[in-house]
């Protein structure tokens, strides 16, 4: 499992590359429905290519030998995770190859040809384009990066935790958006070493509930089916490490729908002229439906980790 001590050198390691991203408080609200208190949104989507996965790419990076880069490099993707590889790789100077499902948003394709990387659409979910990913790997000898199931990427990510607290070093609740649980576990795992008295609640798509699933049955599962729309949230199977590090530092997993986070986007691009896609609104559905407890004077940091064009529509 991944430790404060790799969380730390991560964020030694990644500094150069990556922004420390800002904070504002959720205040001058037209509609301030499951926000009254003190909230605070750390704007994460402004970070390099438009989410905090550019923290978990990059430390991959750092710690690669050199033979590694050159045949390239190689994922599968709901979108945040190919464009921060596909930024890796423009920084490296190689190629990159990006395998998505067919529900990726537009935004994030474009996004993707820009950073010039090579795009292929397989299967309709992050399961199907990750086995088109290791098989493309495994007959060009390009370097696979998983976005989730590697414990660097995982401490990258963790990266993020660290500088919430360095920011709001009197955070009560952490509300974070979970895929794959890449994110949710690295951050966790720094928040509860440095402020363990603070909870972490992880928000989940009803169509995905992968590691709510898991938690409930004490063990690591297989989603049946996966009907959500969210590409960058939609995974049928974490790993054993990410479930056992989510059992012991995360406090709670809520759902949200799918049409719920889309009206949060909605509501962050009216309120603030903030862009995220609908995993970066996923904490501010948690809130505005009411699926989060806490008390009044609680300071609530909702996560907004992605970057995108729902709310605009």
């Amino acid at each position: 499992m991944v430790t404060i001590d790799d969380i730390l050198s991560a964020q030694e390691r990644i500094a150069p590359f990556i922004r420390h991203t800002p904070v504002m408080p959720a205040t001058q609200m037209r509609d301030a429905v499951g926000l009254e208190g003190r909230v605070t949104l750390k704007l994460e989507l402004v970070q390099v290519a438009g989410s905090f996965k550019a923290r978990g790419a990059m430390n991959r990076l750092q710690t690669l030998p050199p033979e590694k880069l050159r045949h390239g490099l190689v994922t599968a993707s709901g979108g945040n995770h190919g464009l921060a590889i596909a930024r890796t790789a423009h920084v490296a100077g190689v190629q990159a190859k990006i395998f998505l499902p067919s529900n990726v948003a537009p935004d994030k394709v474009a996004k993707l040809k820009v950073w010039n990387a090579s795009v292929e659409i397989v299967g309709s979910v992050w399961d199907e384009a990750n086995e088109a990913a290791l098989a493309f790997a495994d007959g060009s000898g390009a370097t696979y990066v998983h976005p989730f199931s590697d414990p660097v990427v995982v401490a990258g990510q963790g990266t993020l935790g660290l500088e919430i607290l360095d920011d709001m070093p009197d955070v009560d609740t952490l509300l974070v958006a979970i895929g794959g649980g890449g994110l949710i576990a690295g951050l966790s795992t720094a928040v509860k070493a440095r402020r363990p008295q603070a909870k972490v609640i992880g928000i989940e798509p009803v169509g995905s509930p992968t590691l709510r699933a898991c938690l409930d049955a004490q063990r690591l599962v297989t989603l049946n089916n996966v009907s959500t729309q969210v590409p960058t949230m939609a995974c049928r199977r974490t790993d054993e490490a990410i479930f056992q590090t989510v059992s012991r530092h995360v406090d709670d997993i809520v759902l949200v729908t799918d049409d719920e986070m889309q009206a949060a986007a909605r509501w962050l691009w009216f309120e603030f002229g903030i862009a995220a896609d609908l995993s970066g609104a996923a904490s501010v559905a948690a809130l505005r439906t009411g699926r989060i407890s806490r008390s009044a004077d609680d300071h609530v940091c909702a996560l907004i980790c992605g970057a995108g064009t729902d709310g605009m529509a």
